[in-house]
């Protein structure tokens, strides 16, 4: 595919199409996040589109102003289904990304979106599930009468990843055949293709073990190591649906996601004592402060002991 920016850019529908192909191709951004990122901002020019009353130019783009930037984000909150503050912020991080990348690589800078603040949103706490729950989700898909033993095994050796591994449902279903049998270490490419090693308990590397010996076809190295019944890659969607079929036979709150998992196995590290430093590594966490959520998550469960045990609680 042709680079966008080695040709003239006059609209700012064009811009916005240079602007996903910058990140895709030089950014490696994911699919997800293309695909976040382009709604937002087709939703931003859309906006300016009807605000103006025309189409709205590349060189249109470097006027407009904190004031219909606000309007903008008014009409987000004001819609027929309106964004909550926690998407909105994503929305505005969106538009100054591509305020940015205008600035820097199509000259066309743009000094309002500076002085524009989004909503407050109040950092959420990881909600992970009990170190009984995790171990219930995992032996759980044996105990169902309508899988094969094979299905069973894998659903499980997913799940044991999640939670032995800390790993995402996407890293997870990224190993390919040439990954099996798991070592003592994994290399996991995360988000934003960083590169990060974790260490393999014996638990896990066994239950990826028992789904590829019990799986009905034989994994090619460059294949996906996780197979859905026909024969294709599992999908995340299948992971998603297999964990709200266990949330109901095991009686658990909506909070338990296949990402609890990943949840749980920060915060289980973090009650043990390990550091903060240490997680973030296995998480693949970019910044610290995303890692320090769990302390948060460790002192609630603290004060909750202090509560049930204490006399005087």
């Amino acid at each position: 595919m042709a680079d966008p920016l080695n040709k003239s850019l006059s609209s700012a529908q064009e811009a916005i199409g240079a602007w996903l192909h910058h990140l895709g191709h030089e950014r490696r951004a994911s699919p997800r996040t293309l695909e976040a990122y382009g709604f937002a901002g087709r939703r931003y020019i859309a906006f300016l589109e009807r605000h103006r009353g025309g189409a709205v130019s590349l060189g249109d783009l470097g006027g407009v102003s904190a004031g219909e930037i606000r309007a903008w984000l008014a009409n987000l909150r004001g819609a027929e289904r309106p964004l909550s503050p926690r998407s909105m912020s994503q929305a505005l991080s969106a538009v100054r990304a591509f305020h940015r990348f205008c600035d820097l690589r199509l000259d066309t800078p743009n000094a309002g979106i500076t002085v524009v603040r989004g909503p407050r949103v109040r950092p959420g706490v990881p909600r992970p599930v009990s170190e009984d729950q995790a171990l219930g989700m995992i032996a759980e898909p044996g105990l169902d009468p309508d899988l094969e033993d094979w299905e069973a095994a894998r659903d499980a050796a997913v799940l044991t990843l999640l939670y032995g591994c800390g790993l995402r449902i996407s890293e997870a279903l990224s190993l390919r055949g040439a990954d099996a049998p798991l070592g003592d270490t994994l290399r996991i490419v995360g988000k934003g293709t960083k590169t990060r090693i974790v260490p393999v308990l014996a638990a896990v590397r066994a239950a990826v073990a028992d789904y590829i010996a019990l799986a009905p076809f034989v994994v090619e190295s460059d294949e996906a190591l996780f197979r859905a019944r026909r024969g294709g890659p599992l999908s995340p969607r299948h992971v998603q649906a297999t964990v709200q079929a266990l949330r109901g036979r095991l009686g658990l709150p909506d909070s338990a996601t296949p990402h609890a998992l990943r949840h749980s196995f920060a915060t289980h590290l973090l009650g043990a004592g390990a550091d903060l430093r240490s997680i973030q590594e296995l998480l693949g966490h970019a910044s610290l402060s995303t890692t320090q959520r769990y302390t948060a998550v460790d002192a609630q469960a603290l004060l909750s002991a202090y509560a049930n045990a204490h006399p005087h609680a």
